[in-house]
């Protein structure tokens, strides 16, 4: 199938039937982006005249999208394996194979999470000899200069070791350095306490590799930390980052809706209201988690963004902002240009691939094991 509109422009593979709200909430997200990036062009994967009717209606223009008819959605429910062999006609597996033929520059999807990680990683494959590609999201900070951080796994990898987590540091640092333009990104892990003592066999066993390895590594961080920004890429499992990132959305909601509750209370809050306003809404509205939806699929060999499942027309839009972000970065050849870059404390280059021997060396250094991935 050719897409002759679409080549003249930055193309973005959309799945538009996976997620709580989809498809209305996709559509009405590609509109948002197609008013608001004039040279990107959309390619909508799912069932086509459920979506040309959506699309119709919400009046995208004709010439801003491009159709991929699919027969099948992969659900919350379908185990990553199963929905890998037996639904090939999905629309998320049809956005993840149009990355592959190059047909899109990247993907998005608010589909299940498993299910979008193994597969991306089984038809993209992975960068740098990475074997644990990780769900790497951007998280807001406070600050005597608010910022941002890096948060890795946020939920593609239950179950981790030590040489995983070091790889999520290496591919954090690199992020960091790529998106957001930072020069030396410190690293933390994250765990229940500072302490040296603290922590699981897996925090103690990483925070000794990233300890010999890493020399802007500065130990522990607890979860109220990354907010506070102390740590510039923070990793961990992701069992504990999908835990640590929905607790965290959740104070959010909670604290805006106690903050609009309060106002409505009677007409002095009321005008009080009114009057701060502007200044609640520019200063409050990074705790908005719609504002920050869109998590890159870090140490795939393509882009992809994970949406969340739940996400409206806003948090998608966002997530399309954050795949035409990444794109136009060229954010996995930086990944992988900074690999290369990496240096030890002597100054001594690493390709890629070092880099990973580097970390399985000093692992089997400290511990006189390595384990397998």
């Amino acid at each position: 199938m050719e897409y002759p509109t679409a080549q003249k422009k930055l193309t973005i593979s959309v799945d538009a039937m996976s997620g709580t709200n989809a498809p209305v909430s996709v559509v009405k997200a590609i509109k948002e982006g197609s008013n608001k990036h004039a040279d990107v062009h959309f390619l909508v994967h799912g069932d086509e005249e459920t979506l040309l009717e959506l699309l119709k209606e919400f009046n995208v223009p004709e010439s801003r999208y491009t159709i991929s008819s699919t027969n099948s959605v992969i659900l919350d429910t379908d185990k990553a394996t199963e929905a890998l062999k037996n639904k090939k006609d999905s629309s998320m597996r049809s956005a993840i194979d149009s990355v592959l033929s190059k047909e899109a520059v990247a993907c998005i999807s608010s589909g299940n999470t498993g299910a979008l990680m193994l597969t991306a990683r089984m038809i993209l494959g992975s960068i740098a000899e990475v074997k644990r590609p990780a769900i790497a999201g951007i998280f807001p900070t406070l600050g005597v200069i608010p910022g941002q951080s890096i948060l890795l796994d946020m939920g593609a990898n239950i179950g981790c070791d030590e040489i995983a987590l070091s790889q999520f540091a290496a591919m954090g640092v690199c992020f960091a350095k790529s998106l957001l333009g930072k020069s030396n990104p410190s690293v933390g892990i994250l765990n229940v306490g500072i302490e040296h003592t603290k922590g699981r066999d897996l925090e103690q066993k990483t925070y000794a590799i990233l300890a010999e390895s890493m020399d802007n590594f500065i130990g522990y961080v607890e979860g109220h930390d990354v907010i506070a920004g102390k740590a510039d890429v923070i990793v961990t499992d992701g069992f504990s980052g999908n835990i640590f990132l929905k607790a965290s959305e959740g104070v959010g909601k909670v604290f805006l809706k106690q903050m609009k509750d309060a106002i409505s209370q009677n007409i002095f809050t009321k005008l009080c209201g009114l009057i701060l306003k502007p200044y609640l809404k520019r200063n409050l509205e990074f705790l908005d988690p719609r504002k920050h939806n869109g998590a890159m699929l870090i140490g795939i060999n393509g882009i992809v963004v994970k949406s969340h499942g739940s996400s409206d027309d806003i948090a998608f839009a966002n997530a399309i902002d954050v795949a035409i972000n990444l794109a136009k970065n060229n954010v996995n050849q930086k990944i992988v240009d900074e690999m290369t870059k990496l240096t030890t404390s002597s100054a001594e280059e690493f390709s890629a691939s070092d880099i990973i021997e580097k970390i399985k060396n000093t692992s089997a250094k400290i511990f006189g094991i390595v384990k397998k991935e």
